[in-house]
């Protein structure tokens, strides 16, 4: 840019991952790592490739007590497995569309109000130990 000045092309984040006064607190998936048909180059389509998936979820706190059920949270088992259910569906072209549709999918649980997830492909360059992508996408 000319001016000197980095424009912000999207704004910050209005909801935090955690944070008490919010009443948010914070779900996140770490390095699961599947294998998933990915990609745009014919030997891309033939072979499902490593992926590395990392998941941030800002949940909304209810004011009723957890009482120590399950039911009472957002259950990370539940979001593995539903993520692991979209990466080993149909193929997908671009990394973006499946960190869409794995946020599409955290979203629809209402208390989630945030969903950052970020995709590696593990093995696209030998010199490159990923590359990826990450977005957010907020509860509107």
């Amino acid at each position: 840019m000319t001016s000197g000045h980095l424009k912000q092309v999207h704004p910050p984040s209005t909801v935090p991952v955690a944070d008490a006064r919010q009443g948010v607190y914070h779900v996140f998936i770490r390095d699961l790592e599947t294998r998933c048909s990915i990609g745009v180059h014919g030997h891309e389509k033939g072979a499902a490739q490593r992926v590395r998936i990392n998941l941030d979820l800002g949940v909304g706190e209810s004011a009723e007590p957890l009482n120590d059920d399950i039911a009472n949270v957002v259950c990370y088992e539940d979001v593995v497995k539903g993520v692991l259910e979209i990466a080993g569906g149909v193929h997908v072209n671009l990394v973006e569309t499946l960190a869409e549709k794995i946020a599409a999918h955290c979203l629809e649980d209402a208390r989630v109000k945030s969903a950052r997830v970020r995709i590696e492909k593990l093995d696209a360059f030998e010199e490159a130990a990923s590359v990826g992508i990450e977005i957010e996408r907020l509860r509107t």
